[in-house]
């Protein structure tokens, strides 16, 4: 009598239900493997994502006392901090803060001595040994915070930042620049400038002749991103600016900052020798994700980074 039990086992072959359990365990197996890929992301933002922005607001605001007699305004980013290897390829997305000083001196005697202005004038208010400059910023090491200001030096109404050597002046628009890079961040869930900090984590791997300037990153990243309608994921954003970068970086980016005619002069022509070796560097870097996604080899993804 009661003998039509396991009908949903006798309607399928002894194949199908292996291929079935097969099946079950690549999606346990894919998703472990995503979240592991997370984790490491993660991992090197943990400084954007937990770092304190109202003691780092009360950090500006003493900047701003200390300098008050020089500034002509700040343009608070607060996008947070570095990434690894981030001074090969510094940008405003590692800043917290754009520091205009209104001193025509120092806008004819370079980047350097700007630097020095600002790291001495934060000494006086904060102590020496919480200063330190670098290629381009003055980096404030402070109990629970460490906070990144970009001198921007403003005379007769133009305005002039370090270029990524440190050592000339680049002029810009840095109002519209950050309000375009906060447009397009805020529009994609606030994931374009952790995805930026990771690209620019990735690019300092690579040789000397490989890397872009951290304001040719960023304006990359506003065109990738400004009409993006893919996963709003970090790893899927990430591995999206490098597969489009590997094209995009072949020819001329018009510069929203106003730096030059075009963010990547000195990259020369479109489809120059020197912007096909960078293509190809970031076309690699696409093929190494996608090659580790399917594997499923998390290794991948940390040596991407410099970690084995």
């Amino acid at each position: 009598m009661g003998g039509g039990g396991g009908g949903y086992f006798e309607s399928r072959s002894p194949e199908e239900l292996r291929r079935q359990v097969e099946e079950s365990r690549t999606e346990e197996e894919s998703q472990q493997y995503e979240t592991s890929v997370a984790r490491i992301l993660d991992s090197y933002l943990s400084e954007v994502n937990d770092r304190d922005v109202a003691q780092t607001r009360a950090y500006l605001d003493r900047v701003r006392t200390a300098l008050e007699n020089e500034l002509d305004g700040t343009i608070d980013l607060l996008f947070g901090g570095s990434v690894a290897k981030h001074t090969y390829v510094e940008g405003l997305s590692d800043v917290d803060s754009l520091v205009m000083l209104d001193n025509c001196e120092l806008a004819e005697a370079g980047p350097g001595e700007a630097k020095r202005f600002l790291a001495d004038a934060l000494a006086r208010e904060f102590g020496q040994g919480s200063v330190t400059t670098g290629q381009m910023a003055v980096t404030l090491n402070l109990p629970n915070a460490q906070v990144q200001l970009l001198p921007a030096v403003s005379c007769r109404g133009g305005v002039q930042v370090s270029d990524e050597s440190g050592e000339a002046w680049a002029r810009v628009r840095p109002r519209e620049f950050a309000r375009k890079l906060t447009e397009v961040n805020q529009a994609n869930g606030s994931k374009v400038v952790p995805v930026v900090k990771l690209a620019k984590a990735i690019i300092g791997q690579m040789g000397e002749g490989q890397r872009i300037s951290g304001y040719h990153a960023e304006s990359l990243a506003v065109e990738i991103f400004q009409s993006y309608d893919g996963r709003r994921t970090t790893k899927a954003m990430l591995g999206r600016f490098f597969t489009d970068a590997a094209s995009r970086v072949l020819r001329p980016i018009r510069d929203s900052s106003g730096q030059s005619v075009h963010v990547d002069d000195s990259l020369g022509d479109a489809e120059s020798l020197r912007r096909r070796v960078i293509s190809d560097a970031f076309s690699r870097v696409a093929r190494r994700m996608r090659n580790a996604d399917a594997s499923g080899r998390v290794v991948d993804w940390q040596r991407l980074f410099g970690m084995d």
